[in-house]
C-alpha cells in the first residue's frame, strides 16, 4: 500500500492484507488523474468497474482515450486485468445544455468575475457522483473512486474535500446504504500524482499515462510532449506539464 509522507509525497509500504472484497466504481475520464485512480483502485479492490460521462465536452477525444487506457492496462498488467470489470458510459447531454462554459462550447478560456475559470461546469462533480452512486447501487458496488483534488487544481468548489465528504453522507443517507467516496489524489500535487503512477505500476504505467491519457481542455492530441499529448497552453496542460517537470526533477534528486 502507499502511505503519505512529508510534503504530500508518497512512499511505498508493505501491505500484508488481502485485497478489499468490495466492488469499486471508478469515475474514469481517460485523463491522467482518473488513470492514477483506476490503478489505485485495482491495487486495492478485488472487483473494479469504470464509469464515464459524455456531456458533450469540448475535449470529447477523452472518451476514445479512456477505452485505449483500459485496454492498455489490461494488456500490460495481468494481475489488474483479472480485477478489471465492465465499463459504463452515461449520456449527459443535458449538462451541456445547462452550462455555458469553455468546456462545453468553443470559447476562450479565461477567469471570471467570481474568481473561477470559465472551464468550471457548475454541479458537474456533484451530478457525476450522484449518478455514479446510482450505477454502483445497481451493480452492487459500495465504493466510488474519483480524481478530485484541492491541491494542484483550478479552484473548482466541487473538488474540495469538504464537498466530497458532505456528498458521501448525503448519498449514504439517500440510498440507505453505506457509500464510500475515495479521493486518493485529494491532497497530492500533480508531481505526486506522477510519483503515484510510478509506485503503483512502475515506468510502464508512467509511460502509458504519457502516451494514452488525455488532459487537454481543447481536445488536442497532436505532437507528443515530454508529459504527453495536448495543446501545451491551456490550464490543464500547464498543470500536467509543470507537475511532470517537478516529478522528473525529484526523481533526479533521489
Amino acid at each position: 500500500m502507499l502511505a503519505r509522507g512529508r510534503a504530500g509525497t508518497l512512499r511505498r509500504t508493505v501491505s500484508k492484507r488481502n485485497p478489499d472484497p468490495r466492488t469499486a466504481l471508478v469515475l474514469f475520464s481517460g485523463g491522467q488523474d482518473s488513470t492514477a485512480c483506476l490503478a489505485w483502485a485495482l491495487d486495492r479492490y478485488t472487483n473494479v468497474e469504470t464509469l464515464g460521462f459524455d456531456y458533450r465536452q469540448r475535449h470529447r477525444i477523452e472518451l476514445d482515450c479512456r477505452l485505449v487506457v483500459r485496454d492498455q492496462i489490461a494488456a500490460q498488467f495481468p494481475a489488474w486485468r483479472a480485477r478489471l470489470g465492465p465499463d459504463h458510459l452515461l449520456d449527459l447531454a443535458l449538462l451541456s445544455q445547462l452550462s455555458d462554459t469553455a468546456l462545453t462550447s468553443e470559447r476562450a478560456i479565461e477567469m471570471q468575475a467570481n474568481g473561477l475559470p470559465n472551464t468550471f461546469v457548475p454541479g458537474r462533480n456533484l451530478l457525476f457522483l450522484t449518478l455514479a452512486a446510482t450505477v454502483a447501487y445497481r451493480r452492487g458496488a459500495s465504493v466510488l473512486v474519483g480524481g478530485m483534488c484541492e491541491t494542484d487544481y483550478s479552484g473548482y468548489p466541487d473538488c474540495r474535500d469538504n464537498t466530497i465528504k458532505a456528498q458521501q453522507l448525503a448519498l449514504s443517507l439517500g440510498l440507505d446504504t453505506p457509500m464510500t467516496v475515495e479521493t486518493p489524489l485529494m491532497f497530492l500535487t500533480k508531481a505526486a500524482t506522477w510519483h503515484l503512477a510510478e509506485q503503483l505500476g512502475g515506468e510502464a504505467l508512467v509511460e502509458l499515462t504519457r502516451e494514452h491519457t488525455h488532459t487537454c481542455y481543447l481536445g488536442e492530441r497532436g505532437a507528443r510532449h515530454a508529459w504527453g499529448h495536448g495543446c501545451g497552453h491551456c490550464p490543464a496542460c500547464e498543470l500536467r506539464a509543470s507537475g511532470h517537470a517537478q516529478y522528473l526533477q525529484e526523481r533526479a534528486g533521489c
